[in-house]
């Protein structure tokens, strides 16, 4: 009894009690399950304590944090899209520093991938997503308050530098904290508040960019409508950091430290909230150990999994470790991804993700210049039997930013107003985004995660193609629409395999990197736009096509995260 008091639990003694059912969502339990004894004196597997720590409240409190978290972190790449046509006068810009404003937050992201997802294995999801969230509301603020060019970019890339970090630990998090019951819905879920976020990014420029705000703060700092709208951007950062300090950390991630008291502890937690009884009453009184059970030394500066042990059943104690003892062991931790079968897999993943975030996130960043420039092109010929192609859409847009440039002046004369439409167009491609999620779990239960990701990446590709033989303004929202919205449930649907496909102790760092590599497409991509846009009209969207079916070729051979076993 007192083996169990303790949390041991010897699996080789267990064989022959092992659960060996899939879960309903296909997944595999993640460890052995002890069925003989009570509940109350056996030692259960993450997936038996999660599921009896309930659904309830707790979970509501998640679904917030990932409104909120999905917000900040997407904002952090977006926003700069829709006040570039807003601020292009206040800021002298051309169009290769439009291209650099909606690449530099990737570039702040690419740099920071590796560490985060580091610290995330190591010191634990829920201190990133604090620190991440809080620092990344700093930046924002400090973007709101810009007066150039120069100084705007440098604030941006800080944002790119602090947000990946909780941008990619949330996904990790959320998954964590539910039972294999829900596991499969949430990053979907994750998917669909992603597609309402951009809806809500138009709406909030809908409101803030017609008001007259322009003013002086502090005797020196002129605030523009557009810098408002950067001010309003940081609330999610900020309330996403003070939720979570209320939050316990990932008792998955504690079992896979073997920290199993604490992780007990926050699994009661859990279930008071779930259910409002005393903690005492939650019925797993120990946990499984993953590894030799350990508590957290004083002089300890990072904590690292250790080895398994082949005998389980005495508590090995760790002496405290030096800051280099500790990176070393961390990255004997990460030697597993660098070998069979791990690294040809992660080597796939990061490709598509590469390739999908330059397709998609090149176009998406554009698709408010190009929208403005629609609503100008529309208004200035008004009347006139003139078609509003894509083709032409693009030369207006190149001729009125180098206009702009060079005759600022005239140009800039009169305080640029934007058309209703371009915040309508806007509204409805993110509209159709939403849709498109809530269908999406219908459509998995149809025919599985893998297959919608290849055919939505398939037909994302044949769809930014056809956006050059776009004729008129109905038809490039339809198709704008189609696109976003099928190439992000793909997205998504990646994001989920990754989770599903990788190890617990790898599990952050290699979202991280494909996140990484993901940043590093949509950098080159939107970097690369603007040049195409200037050479003619047919290269950007073979760009963007050609991308995309690069991608749906790598997902033919990436193994199906349904047969994945969740360890």
């Amino acid at each position: 009894m007192t083996q169990k008091n303790n949390g041991i639990f010897n699996r080789e003694k267990a064989k022959d009690f092992t659960d060996t059912d899939t879960d309903i969502d296909g997944n595999s339990n993640s460890t052995a399950v002890a069925s003989i004894g009570t509940p109350e004196d056996t030692p259960a597997d993450f997936d038996k304590a999660i599921e009896t720590a309930g659904f309830g409240r707790f979970n509501l409190i998640l679904f917030i944090l990932a409104i909120l978290g999905t917000c900040a972190n997407m904002f952090e790449s977006t926003t700069m899209s829709y006040i570039l046509p807003i601020a292009e006068c206040d800021l002298h810009l051309t169009l290769t520093d439009k291209g650099v404003l909606n690449a530099c937050a990737y570039a702040g992201m690419i740099i920071s991938a590796i560490p985060w997802g580091y610290l995330s294995d190591t010191k634990g999801r829920r201190k990133v997503l604090v620190c991440g969230y809080f620092l990344t509301c700093i930046c924002v603020l400090g973007s709101a308050l810009s007066q150039n060019f120069i100084m705007l970019v440098t604030f941006k890339f800080l944002c790119g530098l602090m947000v990946n970090g909780p941008a990619a630990v949330l996904y990790t998090y959320l998954t964590e904290m539910h039972g294999p019951k829900y596991r499969s819905y949430v990053l979907m879920v994750v998917g669909m508040i992603t597609s309402l976020s951009l809806l809500i990014l138009p709406v909030m420029a809908w409101g803030i960019f017609p008001r007259d705000w322009d003013f002086v703060l502090f005797d020196s700092l002129n605030i523009h409508s557009w810098q408002v709208f950067l001010f309003v951007c940081a609330l999610p950062s900020l309330f996403s950091g003070l939720l979570i300090t209320a939050l316990p950390e990932s008792p998955k991630y504690l079992m896979s430290q073997s920290r199993n008291v604490e992780a007990l502890q926050a699994l009661q937690r859990i279930y008071h909230i779930n259910t409002g009884k005393p903690k005492d009453t939650y019925p797993i009184k120990s946990l499984i150990l993953e590894v030799p059970s350990r508590d957290a030394q004083k002089d300890e500066v990072i904590y690292t999994i250790g080895e398994k042990a082949a005998d389980k059943t005495e508590p090995v104690k760790r002496p405290s470790r030096s800051l280099l003892e500790s990176l070393r062991a961390g990255m004997l931790q990460m030697k597993p991804m660098f070998h069979k079968p791990l690294l040809g897999l992660a080597l796939q993943c990061f490709t598509m993700q590469f390739t999908m975030f330059l397709g998609l996130n090149s176009f998406r960043l554009w698709l408010p210049q190009l929208f403005s420039s629609m609503a100008d092109y529309e208004a200035e010929f008004v009347g006139e039997d003139v078609s509003a192609s894509m083709c032409t859409i693009i030369e207006y847009s190149v001729n009125k930013t180098a206009e702009t440039l060079t005759n600022h002046e005239n140009a800039c004369a009169v305080p640029k107003t934007i058309s209703m439409d371009m915040y309508l167009n806007n509204i409805i491609v993110s509209a159709c985004g939403v849709v498109g999620y809530l269908l999406a779990g219908s459509i998995i239960r149809l025919i599985g995660t893998k297959r919608l990701l290849t055919y939505g990446l398939f037909i994302s590709g044949i769809l930014g193609m056809t956006l050059y033989w776009s004729f008129n303004s109905l038809m490039t929202i339809i198709i704008s629409s189609a696109f976003i919205t099928v190439a992000c449930v793909s997205v998504s649907s990646l994001l989920g395999a990754v989770v599903a496909l990788f190890p617990t102790q790898l599990r952050s760092l290699v979202v991280a990197t494909a996140m990484m590599c993901g940043r590093l497409g949509a950098l080159s991509g939107n970097l690369l736009f603007p040049v195409f846009m200037q050479i003619g009209c047919l290269p950007p969207f073979i760009m963007v096509g050609a991308a995309m079916l690069i991608a749906a070729v790598f997902s033919i051979v990436i193994p199906n995260p349904k047969k994945a076993t969740f360890t």
